[in-house]
């Protein structure tokens, strides 16, 4: 049965910062825009990053049409190796998002699996019967990102990745305000559009005005200068390049993922760096200090970069040496503002002079602020507008701002992960929710980690461990005392006096003990401990019978 209903799912990105991922489906064909993962909160231990909930396209594979990737940032690429593993649809990306992901999918071996369609800024593309995209540039923090005009029999969609409207951009290569006009004159249903700076007020600074605060980093450092970024920043990569050529300066990469996108941004043309400027990292420590610059990853503190392992002397290639000047280029993604501020405090520690955000001008967001939202609803005037990208505050505040540029209240809705929104006869109204939990991946473990595991770990990080083993006989009851152990937990001096409080306790149950032996025993060691010490550590109870 035919259905004329636009259904557009997010499966992540909404309400938080990451893990973006959009569903369009029309008429059983599906169109995904993005596949990214979001980094771990600071709770979440143990956890390498997030990833969207695909249990909706589990059963509807066949219905995937084709993957469209707006630009090559982690946010909205990172889970493109889990996506095809459930899902088998062309790729469809820019010359540098494409090489991107194929550098990607070949470190997974993927990429002779997987059909990648290389596009470029400007294109239409046919997917399926029910989609014709339209892509058009938009100016980022990396180069060659793209927004979608979405055809459907349902009307026009806009979905504008993450863009900024820079005037000046490094690649001079500004966005595409004509297509965006044009748009307008189509008509326009639906706008659904980045809202990461909905509470910034006025415009985001051009990527250009970073350059004299890096001059002078450059002019006053005395000896090595390491850049720490994002690996996919290439803007940043070209902008340490031309100062280090005005300096006299070799430039050096350092971690797998920045050396990978520096040589597949050089072969495609997006970065202009001569032989001659990059040298490998052992020539560069071997030459004067203050003949070398090296750019490396860490500027979210991640503690397995170059400089996370940096900032606590365990990087293998190098260390941190008195006189360096080490600059973090970027801002810290919510939920890891307590990691970039540890990991500056110790290279403060071992000497470094750290530059970073709050001092000096040496990052500028890739993302509009509050002016260009509001000039992005003027150039597109749709009907009805979706927020995207961000933490549901972001939501709220850039759905405020459509208010005030003239979208009527009820053409706006504020929604979030698993929840649909449908569009039918120009109409739109909300739809089924679906799951968009997340999905942790730890090591080779993918959605294996559930949220009672997640907080397992919490219990033991916060307030310890006690470990309780019972030896019963073959008539249930103890043929020794409980053996009580503790790791990570204080006990405030008494630990005999609670300990036998613990085992008279649990004598007790055991006599009674008419159901499940290691809940009720589980319980009442929970009681004791939390009425004593009034804490409440992870509780693990082991039972062996004996001859």
């Amino acid at each position: 049965m035919k259905s004329d209903t636009l259904r557009i799912i997010p499966l992540g990105g909404m309400g938080e910062v990451g893990r973006n991922m959009m569903v369009y489906e029309f008429n059983n064909e599906i169109l995904i825009v993005d596949t990214g993962l979001m980094f771990p909160e600071n709770d979440m231990l143990g956890i390498d990053y997030i990833i969207p909930d695909m249990s909706y396209l589990k059963n509807k594979r066949d219905w995937v049409k084709g993957i469209v990737i707006t630009h090559g940032h982690e946010d909205h690429t990172g889970a493109i190796r889990h996506v095809l593993d459930e899902i088998h649809a062309p790729i469809y990306a820019t010359p540098l998002t494409a090489g991107l992901l194929e550098g990607k999918l070949s470190r997974n071996g993927l990429l002779d699996k997987t059909e990648i369609h290389v596009i470029k800024a400007g294109d239409s593309i046919k997917i399926g019967k029910y989609f014709k995209v339209d892509t058009f540039h938009v100016c980022h923090s990396i180069p060659d990102g793209i927004g979608l005009g979405i055809e459907t029999p349902a009307g026009l969609v806009i979905h504008s990745g993450d863009y900024k409207f820079d005037h000046t951009p490094v690649d001079n290569w500004p966005t595409d305000y004509a297509k965006l006009a044009e748009f307008s004159k189509r008509g326009v249903l639906a706008l659904l559009s980045d809202s990461t700076n909905a509470e910034r007020p006025g415009w985001t600074p051009s990527e250009r005005v970073i350059e004299p605060a890096f001059n002078k980093v450059f002019d006053e450092a005395k000896g090595r200068i390491i850049v720490a970024s994002f690996a996919s920043l290439i803007s940043r990569m070209q902008q340490i390049a031309n100062i280090a050529v005005k300096h006299g300066r070799k430039m050096a990469f350092a971690g797998t993922s920045m050396i990978d996108n520096a040589k597949i941004s050089r072969k495609l043309g997006y970065l202009d760096i001569t032989d001659e400027l990059i040298i490998p990292i052992d020539q560069a420590l071997n030459m004067p200090h203050d003949k070398v610059v090296i750019m490396c990853t860490g500027s979210q503190g991640e503690p397995t970069s170059i400089l996370g392992r940096l900032a606590i002397g365990k990087n293998r290639g190098f260390d941190v040496i008195s006189g360096d000047t080490i600059v973090l280029s970027s801002h810290p993604i919510p939920g890891n503002e307590e990691a970039v501020s540890r990991t500056i405090n110790r290279l403060f520690e071992r000497g470094a002079n750290v530059i970073y955000e709050a001092i000096a001008p040496v990052h500028v967001s890739g993302h509009a602020s509050q002016e260009e939202m509001k000039l992005l609803m003027h150039l597109t005037k749709p009907k009805y507008f979706i927020p995207i990208h961000g933490e549901l505050r972001h939501l709220v505040q850039h759905a405020r701002l459509a208010k005030e540029v003239g979208i009527p209240e009820e053409n706006i809705t504020v929604v979030q992960n698993g929840q649909s929104v449908e569009f039918s006869k120009g109409r739109m109204k909300m739809g089924e929710t679906f799951p968009g939990s997340y999905i942790f991946v730890d090591g080779s473990n993918v959605g294996d980690i559930s949220p009672d595991l997640m907080r397992e770990r919490e219990m033991m990080a916060e307030e310890g461990i006690v470990l309780v083993n019972l030896m019963l006989d073959n008539k249930g009851q103890l043929s020794c005392e409980p053996q009580i152990h503790t790791r990570g937990f204080l006990m405030n001096g008494g630990e005999e006096e609670l300990k036998t409080i613990a085992r008279l306790k649990i004598q007790e149950t055991i006599i009674h003990a008419n159901g499940n032996l290691q809940k009720d025993v589980e319980k009442v060691v929970r009681n004791v401990l939390y009425s004593e010490t009034r804490r409440r550590p992870l509780v693990l109870i082991s039972v062996c019978e004996v001859n």
